[in-house]
């Protein structure tokens, strides 16, 4: 429980917080010198950091709901303030943003993974014990082609350009619905994982067992390798929008469910880029004639840059971490 010396002692520092926020509305953020700026920006920082400890006390719900909404007013304050063009904070978003985002919600998006990966090995064991299953999810075309041998895919080849875009925008429909599903609990999103990881291991199983795992796994990993991650990445997302509605902690369930969608979508909005490279290599790589090797290389190329982006300890630029 947060004793009252703690909560006396910080009050200082929030009313500090309101006086700079009362002067930069009446005139500006000009008025305050550079020191008042850098207090600005420090002060917003530990009041975040006070909001966190104030949650964890039922009792101090009242300042639970003072701070955020005095956080809620400095972070309008600060950043409506910068002087930027909508590219350079676009830029700052995907280079410095995302990836602090996707960590902080990395625990949802493996949830999402494991579901998958269970789900695809259900796959498996279904088709090797239940052919018939695997049957009925393929279809008889698909299987036909399989038995002859055959990619399922070759047709991508000859109509390449439009089919770059309808599979990005059947990726962005897949991807996004997994992610507005999240508003049913969370029940549909893992419905809808477990049906993609089914037909993975459906899939996989049948190519195996007719002599056909390099041509299909060398189709797969070009575009997989971000194609997958979406997936993952929406699954989480989703699932922060479901622990905001059944888990709302010590906020009002209306705000708790606000500021999960706003998470939310902040996750969300990183996976654009990824959709549409990955449907640029569905269309021009994975379906070519180029060597095996080759694919299996770009799709280990692509593996590292992209989890290097996401993993790897990027330090902020002073000028932009002082809001």
């Amino acid at each position: 429980m947060i004793s009252t010396y703690w909560l006396e002692k910080r009050k200082s520092h929030w009313l500090r917080l309101e006086r700079l926020l009362d002067q930069s509305h009446q005139h500006g953020l000009r008025s305050l010198t550079r020191s008042e700026l850098q207090e600005l920006g420090l002060l917003y920082r530990q009041a975040a950091a006070d909001l966190s400890a104030v949650r964890e006390d039922p009792t101090a719900q009242y300042y639970a709901r003072s701070l955020n909404l005095l956080l809620s007013r400095a972070h309008n304050t600060i950043y409506s303030g910068k002087k930027s063009s909508p590219f350079k904070g676009i830029l700052h978003f995907y280079k410095y943003t995302y990836p602090q985002v996707f960590r902080q919600h990395l625990p949802l998006i493996i949830t999402a993974f494991l579901i998958f990966i269970a789900s695809a090995v259900v796959g498996v064991l279904l088709s090797l014990t239940h052919p018939p299953y695997m049957h009925a999810v393929l279809g008889p075309a698909m299987m036909d082609s399989i038995d002859r041998h055959e990619m399922w895919t070759k047709s991508i080849v000859n109509v390449r350009p439009v089919v770059a875009s309808g599979l990005m925008t059947h990726n962005m429909t897949v991807t996004f619905f997994v992610f507005a599903s999240g508003i049913t609990a969370g029940l549909f999103t893992v419905y809808m994982i477990i049906v993609n990881g089914l037909l993975l291991g459906v899939v996989g199983t049948a190519c195996f067992l007719h002599s056909m795992s390099i041509p299909l796994w060398s189709f797969v990993a070009p575009h997989g390798v971000l194609e997958l991650p979406t997936i993952f990445i929406a699954g989480g997302a989703a699932f922060r929008i479901a622990q905001g509605m059944l888990f709302p902690g010590y906020l009002p369930r209306r705000d708790a469910v606000a500021l999960a969608g706003k998470q939310a979508v902040r996750l969300m909005v990183g996976t654009i880029p990824m959709l549409i490279m990955a449907g640029t290599l569905e269309s021009f790589v994975s379906p070519s004639g180029i060597p095996v090797k080759w694919k299996f290389t770009i799709a280990a190329t692509i593996a590292v840059i992209f989890y290097t982006y996401l993993f790897a300890p990027v330090r902020i630029p002073e000028e932009s971490s002082n809001a």
